[in-house]
């Protein structure tokens, strides 16, 4: 395998510090060229110099002095603001986009590396969530290749190598259940933001713990497997598995399923991401079925966790609905994380932008860009009305 150059955008974060990680243990094979943070300038730093990256772009334009004076010794570019991330993802010193940035901000930068033709990592779900058909285009016209870095795409991207071509039945996306899995109704009504950030198996950043809590993480899976394998809604099935083990699996038409295992940790997905078609070495924990001893499924409690089928009617209505959801869901997670409103108030902001918004039956991408904002606008009018 030839050396890959890569580009990390949001390598501050839990998958970029992840993926970093890959990188050190496969010198030989992988090389970083770009690294990409919103505001933690330190981290940034101390990154590009371990990795010796050609770039960097500090998001926040207030901290460019403090990387530029520390990187300038290192002979290491240094860049600031978001369009310089979408110009230089476009260079051809990258091969793989590495796309990790948090929420909607990683759109346009996705965008601009698909048009540029770059094989994508994908890790930022939002991207194919608010502007799925259009990406899902772009990546065909520019011959740009897709590779899912959530687990559970990974995991059914693999199930998909194993039986090419075969009509799918059924996807059956992988679920904890996260922390309130066995919490009713009444108690997570009551849970504060401590007790929804401690996810019981996998280590994530703010945002998505909280999603994983609500299952509206979940529900974001649903379309964006919708997009990346071409599965309509009613064949995408989510099963709530708590022992994170089996990371998802494909159900073919006779009746067989394929499951992708092993233990939870992204640098799997992150590492098969980088290194497809082919598999290298990984200093990971290995699976021991006989420690394991049973695997459980069940199904998810639709009263429990309504955020689910608020994706599933977003899916359903097409259009700009699932950039809405999006959207608003972006809004009440910050909110809920700032303890302004409580844990169910975020479906409730969700549900209320969805039902009372702009609709447009075939969005342009800049259509996309004026729902999120104006939805933004319209979940914190919300927020504001029912905050505590």
């Amino acid at each position: 395998m030839e050396k890959r150059r890569i580009a990390i955008l949001g390598s501050t974060g839990s998958i970029g510090r992840q993926a970093l990680d890959v990188i050190r243990q496969h010198r030989d094979l992988f090389e970083v060229e770009l690294l990409t943070a919103n505001n933690s300038a330190d981290l940034l730093i101390e990154q590009a110099i371990e990795f010796d990256a050609n770039a960097v772009v500090i998001c926040n334009e207030d901290r460019y002095k403090e990387v530029a004076d520390a990187l300038q010794p290192h002979y290491i570019k240094v860049f600031a603001g978001m369009q310089s991330v979408c110009d230089l993802v476009t260079g051809d010193n990258i091969d793989i986009v590495l796309t990790s940035m948090v929420g909607f901000s990683g759109l346009a930068s996705t965008v601009a590396a698909v048009k540029a033709g770059k094989a994508i990592a994908l890790a930022n779900k939002e991207t194919l969530v608010a502007a799925g058909q259009i990406v899902m285009d772009l990546a065909a016209k520019h011959h740009a290749r897709i590779l899912p870095v959530d687990s559970e795409h990974s995991a059914i991207f693999q199930c998909l190598m194993g039986s090419a071509g075969a009509d799918i039945e059924k996807i059956h996306l992988t679920a904890s259940g996260g922390p309130f899995r066995t919490w009713s109704r009444d108690e997570i009504a009551k849970a504060t933001r401590a007790e929804a950030l401690n996810h019981p198996n996998w280590s994530m950043g703010s945002k998505i713990t909280i999603d994983s809590a609500t299952m509206m993480n979940k529900g974001l899976e649903i379309i964006e497997a919708r997009w990346l394998f071409g599965t309509p809604g009613d064949k995408i099935n989510v099963v709530i598995h708590p022992e994170s083990i089996i990371h998802s699996m494909v159900e073919y038409a006779d009746g067989s399923v394929i499951a992708q295992m092993g233990h939870p940790d992204m640098r799997e997905a992150i590492q098969f991401a980088f290194s497809y078609p082919e598999r290298l070495t990984l200093d990971n924990v290995k699976l021991n079925f006989a420690e394991i001893g049973k695997l459980s499924f069940f199904a998810p409690d639709l009263e429990k966790f309504p955020a689910l089928s608020l994706a599933y009617e977003s899916l359903e209505k097409g259009g700009n609905m699932a950039c809405i959801m999006n959207a608003a869901n972006e809004a009440a997670v910050a909110a809920f994380l700032q303890e302004r409103i409580g844990f169910y108030d975020i479906t409730d902001v969700v549900k209320e932008c969805m039902d009372g918004a702009d609709f447009a039956v075939n969005p342009s991408l800049d259509d996309i860009f004026e729902t999120n904002e104006t939805t933004l606008a319209k979940a914190e009018e919300i927020i504001r009305r029912i905050s505590r």
